[in-house]
Order: C-alpha cells, then sequence, then structure tokens
C-alpha cells in the first residue's frame, strides 16, 4: 500500500472489543453472556442504521442503552445490571496487540485517527481508559454530521479535516458493510477478520485482509 498518509480506524470491534463488556460479567449472566453479547451489538447496529433511514438520530449512548434494554429483555437478565453493563461498555477492553501496533505505527510518522460511530465523551473516555490518548491525532465522530455510518458524509469528515486525497487513506473496520463504503467512497480499505468470517455481497471487497492488526505493520 503506497501513498498513505493517514491511517484511520473505527473504533467498536476494531481497536475495542465489543464484547468484553458482557465478558466482565459472565459470572453473573452464566453461558448465555457471549449470544447475549453479540445480540447487543447486532441490535445496537441495526438501531444506528434505521435512525439513519428514519432520520431520527439520538447519539450512541442512547443507541446503545436502548438496544441493551431490548437485549436483556430477550435474554430475561436481571434489569439491575444493566447500569453496570453500560458502565463497563465505556471503557472496554482493546484487543491485546491494539497498544503496541497504534505505538508502531505513530512511530511511522503516519497520522492516525478514529472515525467512529460513538461520540465525543464515549470515544475520548475509551481511549483514555486504555492509556491510548496520546496515540491518536484526532478522534472523528459522527455527531460531526448527525447520521451513522455507512452514509458517505461520515467518510468525508477526515477529508475535509486533513485535506487529502481519498486514495492517501487507509482505512481500519471489523465490519463488512463499513469497509464496502469506505471503498465505494474511495479510501483504502483493510478488513480486520479475526473470526475468520464471509465477506458481504455489498459491491466492494478489499483487497488486504488481515487476522490481527499486527500484520497491518507488513502492508504500510
Amino acid at each position: 500500500m503506497e501513498k498513505i498518509k493517514a491511517i484511520i480506524f473505527d473504533a467498536y470491534g476494531t481497536l475495542f472489543d465489543v464484547n468484553s463488556a458482557a465478558e466482565k460479567c459472565k459470572d453473573k449472566i452464566g453461558n448465555k453472556w457471549e449470544s447475549f453479547a453479540n445480540y447487543w451489538r447486532t441490535t445496537q447496529l441495526e438501531y444506528t442504521w434505521l435512525r439513519s433511514l428514519m432520520n431520527r438520530h439520538e447519539d450512541f449512548l442512547r443507541v446503545t442503552e436502548d438496544s441493551l434494554d431490548k437485549s436483556m429483555k430477550v435474554f430475561k437478565i436481571d434489569y439491575a445490571m444493566k447500569e453496570e453493563l453500560l458502565n463497563l461498555y465505556k471503557i472496554l477492553s482493546p484487543f491485546k496487540e491494539v497498544p503496541c501496533v497504534l505505538k508502531a505505527l505513530k512511530k511511522k510518522k503516519f497520522k492516525l485517527a478514529i472515525l467512529s460511530n460513538g461520540t465525543p465523551d464515549l470515544l475520548n473516555e475509551l481511549v483514555k481508559s486504555n492509556n491510548l490518548d496520546n496515540i491518536f491525532d484526532d478522534i472523528f465522530s459522527i455527531e460531526e454530521v448527525k447520521i451513522y455510518k455507512p452514509d458517505s458524509r461520515v467518510y468525508n469528515i477526515p477529508i475535509k479535516k486533513y485535506q487529502i486525497e481519498k486514495s492517501e487513506v487507509a482505512y481500519l473496520s471489523s465490519n463488512t458493510w463499513d469497509l464496502s463504503a469506505s471503498g465505494n467512497y474511495g479510501f483504502n480499505p483493510v478488513w480486520v477478520n479475526r473470526n475468520n468470517n464471509i465477506f458481504d455481497n455489498l459491491d466492494y471487497v478489499p483487497k488486504y485482509q488481515i487476522d490481527n492488526l499486527s500484520k497491518l505493520l507488513d502492508i504500510v
């Protein structure tokens, strides 16, 4: 991958493990914790898409809470745990290789940024709680445009700030719909396929696929 000036990361599911909140409560939730975590995540994403289509924007914390509320009812989880789970979502754990990879990329003088559905407050807390607050040049939130990914206005946020060509951006995500949208927009997408999933049929397939972020160091 040549002429890359900025490396931009999706946050949830790419840098940070979205299942880690439920995993920290697995002794209370029981062996259904992983199914519950996956359902919560799927519902959360569906709510972002539906709100965008309905033009009824609410920020990511509200969407996360609403999707948690439904998921707890579906899986019959004690409602007294709601606040604990929501607070744990604010401090999700990074995947194990993330800190070292980000520090190595920082030394290479790339512009490093996050581009996420999360609110600025959520993202700043997430980064700070994991001691990554000195890594990123920018943390971009969809709140600037009040619509969720995969709308093209989201991917335009860092282009406006950096005044660079779309082709000069490497974009990392674990979500295939996010990668298809970013690739159609003009970025160089890299699929972080940690779970050996199958790519969706969405008009764009990225050239690069890695099973963890450390492999990115061989590409850029």
